[in-house]
């Protein structure tokens, strides 16, 4: 988590230079919320993969985008979307000899980040108003600043293993810098129900 948030957070910081042109009072707090709940959405959902199985944790977490679409569908076509989305959710869960992973401290954790995955949605549309790569680079720092020293304080050195710190920089580039830029980009133009119901796509791909 600390390389996925900390590597992402440098290098939209790079990209977008969100210093060019600082956000007001208000907007600063939004995206500090914004960057918390992201920053606790990884490092919950890491957290929950130690102990359960990852199938039955992103069924989990997407618990709270599908729920957020829930409480914003109006018509008909909205619940058949989301109904679709939590089947397709379903029919990933690893039902065969899944007993033993039901950890409840792991399902608390997933649990847990599907409340952060909501609120995150709901915080990123709020900054909707602002350029996108200045607030996910505002936002993934905020997030860097909760998540590394976590990161520092368990593994220590190794942390700083050339290799390790390769292949974290790649996870950072292909999960967070880019699908975050692009999300951001998303909700400033689709409904937070819609947004909910597309993200389930992810986990079939």
């Amino acid at each position: 988590t600390a390389y996925r948030v900390g590597f992402s957070a440098l290098l939209l910081c790079l990209i977008w230079r969100p210093w060019r042109t600082w956000p007001k009072a208000p907007d600063l707090a939004r995206l500090a919320m914004y960057g918390a709940v992201l920053g606790l959405m990884n490092l919950s959902f890491y957290m929950a993969i130690r102990t359960i199985p990852l199938g039955l944790a992103i069924a989990i977490e997407f618990m709270g985008p599908l729920s957020l679409a829930l409480i914003h569908a109006r018509k008909l076509i909205h619940f058949l979307w989301i109904a679709l989305a939590a089947l397709g959710l379903f029919l990933l869960l690893p039902l065969r000899g899944a007993a033993h992973a039901l950890d409840p401290v792991g399902v608390g954790y997933a649990l847990s980040a599907a409340v952060c995955w909501a609120l995150y949605i709901v915080l990123g549309k709020r900054t909707g108003h602002l350029p996108a790569g200045q607030s996910v680079a505002l936002g993934m720092s905020t997030a860097a600043l909760i998540v590394v020293p976590i990161g520092l304080l368990e593994a220590g050195s190794t942390l700083f293993d050339p290799k390790i710190l390769g292949l974290g920089l790649v996870v950072a580039v292909v999960s967070s810098a880019i699908p975050y830029s692009l999300e951001m980009v998303a909700l400033r133009g689709i409904p937070k129900r819609s947004f909910g119901v597309m993200l389930s796509l992810e986990p079939a791909a």
